[in-house]
C-alpha cells in the first residue's frame, strides 16, 4: 500500500487549531475555483481564510503543501463515497462498480469546491500525493484497497495493474469529457464507464 505522508508542518493539536486548518483548505479551493493554481498564493489564502499569514505558515511551509492537503481531503472524500455505496449496493462482480465511482467522481467535479480544478492535484504535481507514487497510482491503490476488502477478491498483482490501467484510462477519457462540458458531457461519461467496466470485465474473465 501507498503510504501517503501528511504535507503539514505539524498536526493541529486543539480543536480550534484544526478549524482553522479547515478553513484554510477551503479558502484555497474557493481560489482555485476562481484563478486556478496559478492564482493560488499563501497570502491570498490567509486572506479568505481570515487568519495571519503566519497561521498558514504555522501549518504549511507553501501553496503547494496546501494544496496536497486539499487533494489529499479530496481522495478521503472521494473513498468514503465509494465505500458508502459499496455497502449498500448490490454488484454482480466488482467490476459492476464502475458506474457508481465514475458517478461520484463527476459529482464531486460538479459540486465540491476546488475539485474541478485540482481533482487529486495533477494541476499542482503529478506526485502530488506521494512523492514516490503518481496521483493516479494512488488513488488506484486506494479503489483496490476497497474492491478487496469488499468483494473478498485475491489480492494479485495482476488486480493492481488491471486498476491502474482503468483509473489512467478513466482519467483521460473524463478529462476529455469535461473539457467538452464543464458538467462533463454525458456521452463521453457513459463512454468512458462502457470502455473500463469493459476492459474489467474482460480481466475476469481472463483470471
Amino acid at each position: 500500500m501507498t503510504e501517503i505522508r501528511t504535507p503539514l508542518r505539524r498536526r493541529p493539536a486543539q480543536r480550534r487549531s484544526a478549524e482553522r486548518v479547515q478553513r484554510m483548505l477551503d479558502a484555497c479551493a474557493d481560489i482555485l475555483d476562481e484563478d486556478g493554481y496559478d492564482g493560488l498564493t499563501t497570502t491570498r489564502i490567509a486572506q479568505r481564510a481570515e487568519v495571519a499569514i503566519g497561521s498558514v505558515y504555522q501549518f504549511f511551509p507553501d501553496k503547494r503543501a496546501v494544496a496536497q492537503a486539499l487533494a489529499l481531503r479530496n481522495l478521503e472524500v472521494f473513498g468514503q463515497r465509494i465505500s458508502a455505496r459499496l455497502a449498500a449496493g448490490a454488484f454482480a462482480d466488482w467490476s459492476d462498480t464502475v458506474g457508481v465511482i465514475i458517478e461520484i467522481f463527476v459529482e464531486m467535479h460538479r459540486t465540491v469546491p476546488g475539485f474541478r480544478v485540482l481533482r487529486f492535484g495533477d494541476v499542482a504535481d503529478v506526485n502530488l500525493l506521494d512523492s514516490d507514487a503518481d496521483n493516479n497510482a494512488v488513488v488506484a491503490d486506494r479503489l483496490r484497497e476497497m474492491i478487496v476488502e469488499t468483494f473478498g477478491v485475491q489480492d494479485t498483482p495482476g488486480l493492481a495493474t488491471a486498476l491502474a490501467i482503468a483509473v489512467e484510462a478513466g482519467d483521460a477519457v473524463l478529462k476529455m469529457a469535461f473539457r467538452r462540458d464543464p458538467d462533463g458531457d454525458p456521452l463521453i461519461v457513459a463512454e468512458a464507464e462502457r470502455l473500463i467496466h469493459g476492459y474489467l470485465a474482460g480481466h475476469i474473465q481472463e483470471a
